[in-house]
């Protein structure tokens, strides 16, 4: 049980590292392209959203085939996504 808690802690954590370096990315990404981020909006912004998490099963952490320093591809903030925007009850 104890280390289930522990790799749940690891878990979490790789979690929202995950989120902030996107968040971070997607931040650049906008105000590169001109986009409004106020930064009252930008101080709400949480790293432990989860909903693109999904937290059953088994895990194999193996590194994605990046370039030293890179991270996947933002998406377009000008396309449609097929999921709904955040939802209330998707936080920690």
């Amino acid at each position: 049980m104890e280390d289930q808690l522990g790799a749940l802690g690891i878990v979490l954590n790789c979690v929202v590292l995950w989120n902030t370096v996107y968040i971070d990315a997607a931040l650049r990404q906008l105000h590169a392209q001109g986009y409004p981020a106020q930064d009252e909006d930008v101080a709400r912004l949480s790293p432990f959203m989860r909903k693109h998490i999904n937290v059953t099963g088994k895990y194999s952490f193996t590194a994605p085939d990046l370039p030293d320093g890179a991270t996947r591809q933002l998406r377009d903030p000008n396309t449609q996504d097929d999921e709904d925007d955040f939802d209330e009850d998707d936080t920690w």
